[in-house]
């Protein structure tokens, strides 16, 4: 089992019921709740992080080189994937 640490939290009092109730509905601990949703808020956080990075890192691409694929061409390959072919992505042009 990997190392915990404790960390305190302060809940205001409905938030605190609203989990209490959830737990006993799953028949799960709060504690068990709490580290749950944390664990699901920072990883969906994580690839938000990850996704903006990589939208930013492909922008300063396309303006540096001005290279891209069309709408039309994107579809069509996307189309394509979606019909379960093997597609290449569409080659990118000035």
């Amino acid at each position: 089992m990997p190392a915990t640490s404790t960390t305190s939290i302060k809940l205001n009092p409905q938030l605190k019921k609203r989990i209490q109730r959830l737990a006993s509905a799953r028949r799960r601990s709060a504690h068990w709740i709490l580290c749950e949703a944390v664990e699901e808020y920072v990883t969906r956080e994580e690839k938000r992080e990850q996704l903006r990075k990589d939208a930013l890192a492909a922008w300063n691409q396309y303006q540096a080189t001005g290279l891209h694929a069309t709408a039309e061409e994107a579809d069509a390959w996307l189309a394509r994937l979606e019909a379960g072919e093997d597609a290449k992505a569409p080659e990118c042009h000035g």
